[in-house]
């Protein structure tokens, strides 16, 4: 899996670039066909905007920014939208045989408005 992170109009110091790009990988836990994620951190005067770009096998990329004050709490907060996008796309695909969700599936057969 590759991470790349790219800086337009500044630059970033070496351990924010290593919490990005540690915290960027945690991504592959929630989804194991994650095969490149890019990061780009934006400086617009006073104003930080990140986007997260995670490229996964046998789907299209998923797409996360957020603008913001701070670097870390814009990243950490784009990195959220992005769990959110990859868990709601996980389900989906696991669940995409059933009708109902299985917690909606009667397990013993008796309903309990015929008593």
């Amino acid at each position: 899996m590759q991470i790349e992170v790219a800086v337009r109009h500044g630059s970033l110091r070496d351990e924010i670039r290593d919490l990005i790009v540690r915290k960027s990988e945690k991504l592959v836990t929630y989804f194991e066909r994650v095969t490149a994620i890019n990061v780009t951190v934006e400086f617009a005067g006073e104003r930080v905007k990140t986007e997260l770009l995670v490229d996964a096998e046998h789907k299209h990329d998923f797409v996360a920014s957020t603008e913001g004050d701070e670097i870390v709490s814009t990243f950490e907060a784009t990195l959220h939208k992005m769990e959110q996008q990859i868990r709601r796309y996980k389900d989906k695909i696991q669940d995409h045989r059933r009708d109902k969700p299985t917690s909606e599936v009667v397990t013993d057969g008796i309903d309990d408005s015929e008593e």
